[in-house]
């Protein structure tokens, strides 16, 4: 070939046909911008400036190369290697540094480490440490988009050890059941942490898992920048077609260790010296000069503009203070604001309350919350056409349609997962757990992502996860625990549990609009059983406050769920003696009503704490503990505590009633009295 002056010039590479000049140019900058940062990094951990690194220096190509395929209102969801993903989509690097350095003014106040955070102006979803955990978030934000009508993708990072979790495969499973335009991005560097690929999986790819789960699976030279590009180029058309997703595993190495502390003594060394020869750094900058595309000059000086900009901003970043804050600020920011106050029934409404079995009300307030709210999704097993295994959404599919009422397969954290994507793009998903006691299968999803997203960095998690709980129908030890006492420690989330068919259904509305990830627990002997009035049309009940459910002076009952219908059947009995007992039904357990408990032991001088679940560890212990300490000056007698034996909950339903508190209360009470 020649140019215009007859001048011969070399021929273009083939593999950088299709890519423009400034383009191929660009993508060299953005390749090289997280390798510079990692020298930077290796650097200041040498001279004890910075605390921990997970290097991902030998695979810049595959952030880089996912990045840049992508539109900037794509989702990606990066992991701690994953560098790349923050610079190619202009994250600001001086708040990065602050970041990474723990300091004021990084992204999430110092709270949380390297890239455990998202910015949602970026369409960036940062890690949790429990790896896999991600992968169900891509689906939810991959589901927000197909509700939206919104040609957008979610991307996936994980790595050849994460893809043996469980939240791989439910992830994976649901993507393609569900036809979701998400990308699973493997890199599979060869070890996780020491263990080599060949003791993590039996089969030849990883990427041949794809087509078991319904969708492509494609192999890629992850060193490679514009063999990323085009794979995921590719796999992104076919997901906006409507196509579903793809799995792409992108062959790499880990020229560092798991993170520095590691070492890298286990691996052997000829495997770095082959890996050094396909540095992408370097090999992209030989593809280019042997194109014509960049010279030696060009990239000298290249290197020669961006070092000292990264030191600077480096510097910079050093000398920044360290967060500073308060218990106040911190309590603070555990909690979003709730997005609405609580709304009363209507005078009208109050008065034309009718008679309504608890587990009517329940489906009542999920009815009249998807009415008003057309962003309200409900996820479960068997909740569709079947209304769920206790019919709360019978009926739901005619009203509101299958993209709004959705079945699941088996995934209780991919559930939980995909309920947080979607709550980050705008949505307040539901998960309707069949059984209480399944929810142990997405307790990390609980307790990890949907609790502490808010705390971190400051993305509001309004998902409600609703918890059939309880025995008493002779169900044995796997369909009638009591799983508040798992939850009620754990900061960031909201825990309600509804007494009456009023609050089941303005607790619920109320869970809706509170902006907080809540645990809506239901009793299931309650479903059929409970029966009050319940005003038609849309109301609250407030989180965090208790009610007086039977006025008293001579002791307090503290209860909830259906340890209040035991305590009022108990103190209408000792009425009957003359005796008068307060019941407080607390309604919600985290945060609970101190001042409404407090008050009342301070009136009546005894305090039984009552509750369904085994005595040692139950949330009981916390209640007696508070009154202990702020109504002590006013105790004529030690509180009480009464809960269950410490045994699993039995299947015969004689044994049921020896393990259960229910005939115990009384006894209780006449010691309480008599002290």
């Amino acid at each position: 070939m020649s140019d215009a002056a007859g001048l011969a010039r070399p021929e273009r590479a083939p593999d950088l046909d299709g890519f423009s000049a400034d383009r191929l140019k660009q993508l060299y900058r953005a390749l090289l911008l997280p390798r510079l940062i990692e020298e930077k990094a290796l650097l200041l951990l040498r001279q004890g400036k910075l605390s921990k690194w997970f290097s991902g220096m030998g695979q810049e190509a595959i952030a880089v190369g996912v990045t840049a395929a992508l539109g900037e209102d794509d989702w990606i969801l990066p992991m701690h290697r994953n560098l790349g993903v923050f610079t190619t989509r202009g994250v600001d690097l001086g708040r990065l540094f602050r970041q990474l350095f723990g300091k004021d003014g990084g992204f999430t106040k110092g709270r949380d480490r390297t890239f455990h955070f998202g910015l949602l102006e970026k369409r960036i979803v940062g890690m949790i440490s429990h790896l896999g955990a991600m992968l169900p978030v891509a689906d939810g934000l991959a589901l927000a988009a197909q509700l939206k009508h919104e040609a957008r993708v979610a991307a996936t990072f994980t790595g050849d050890g994460a893809a043996s979790e469980g939240d791989f495969h439910e992830a994976a499973n649901l993507a393609a059941v569900w036809k979701l335009p998400v990308l699973f991005v493997i890199e599979n560097n060869l070890y996780g942490l020491s263990t080599p690929v060949a003791e993590q999986y039996a089969c030849r790819e990883l990427a041949d898992r794809g087509p078991g789960y319904g969708m492509p699976g494609v192999v890629v030279d992850g060193n490679d920048l514009l063999a990323v590009h085009r794979a995921v180029s590719e796999a992104a058309a076919r997901a906006r077609r409507g196509d579903g997703p793809t799995l792409l595993e992108f062959k790499t190495f880990r020229m560092r260790g798991h993170e520095e502390a590691s070492g890298t003594a286990y691996v052997p060394k000829e495997l770095f010296e082959q890996w050094a020869r396909k540095d992408p750094v370097l090999r992209f900058e030989q593809q280019l000069v042997a194109g014509g595309i960049l010279t030696p000059a060009e990239r000298d000086a290249l290197r020669a503009e961006m070092k000292p900009r990264i030191d600077a901003l480096v510097d910079e970043a050093l000398a920044a203070p360290d967060p500073v804050s308060t218990a106040e600020g911190e309590l603070g920011d555990v909690y979003t604001p709730p997005r609405a106050r609580p709304v009363p029934p209507s005078a009208e409404a109050a008065a034309a309350a009718r008679e309504t079995r608890y587990v009517d009300a329940i489906s009542d307030g999920l009815r009249e919350t998807m009415r008003r709210n057309p962003r309200v999704v409900l996820l479960g097993q068997d909740i569709a056409e079947y209304g769920g295994v206790f019919k709360v959404t019978e009926g739901f599919v005619a009203e509101f349609g299958r993209e709004r009422v959705r079945n699941t397969p088996i995934i209780e954290s991919g559930a939980v997962g995909a309920a947080l994507g979607l709550a980050l793009d705008g949505f307040v998903p539901m998960v309707e757990m069949q059984f209480g006691d399944f929810i142990t299968c997405g307790f990390n999803q609980i307790v990890n992502n949907l609790a502490k997203t808010f705390y971190r960095w400051g993305a509001a998690v309004p998902v409600v996860v609703r918890v059939p709980v309880g025995g008493g129908a002779g169900a044995g030890p796997f369909h009638s625990q009591n799983v508040e006492s798992w939850f009620t420690s754990v900061a960031g989330l909201k825990v309600v549990a509804p007494a009456s068919p009023y609050d089941a259904k303005g607790l619920l509305i109320a869970a809706f609009e509170d902006g907080n990830p809540v645990l809506y627990l239901e009793h299931k002997l309650l479903y059929r059983s409970a029966r009050g009035g319940v005003p038609g049309g849309y109301y609250s009940v407030p989180i965090g406050r208790a009610r007086v459910a039977r006025e008293g002076r001579d002791a307090t009952v503290v209860t909830y769920g259906v340890g209040v219908s035991w305590a009022l059947e108990v103190a209408e009995k000792l009425g009957a003696e003359g005796r008068a007992v307060e019941v407080i039904d607390l309604r919600s357990l985290l945060p609970w009503d101190r001042e409404t408990v407090i008050s009342s032991v301070r009136k009546t001088s005894r305090a039984l704490v009552l509750h369904e679940a085994p005595t040692t560890g139950g949330f009981g212990g916390e209640l007696a503990a508070v009154i202990g300490r702020e109504a002590f000056e006013w105790l004529d007698a030690p509180v009480a505590r009464l809960g269950a034996l410490d045994t699993p909950i039995p299947f015969s339903k004689a044994l049921e009633d020896v393990y259960s508190p229910r005939s115990r209360v009384l006894p209780a009470l006449r010691d309480l009295l008599a002290y």
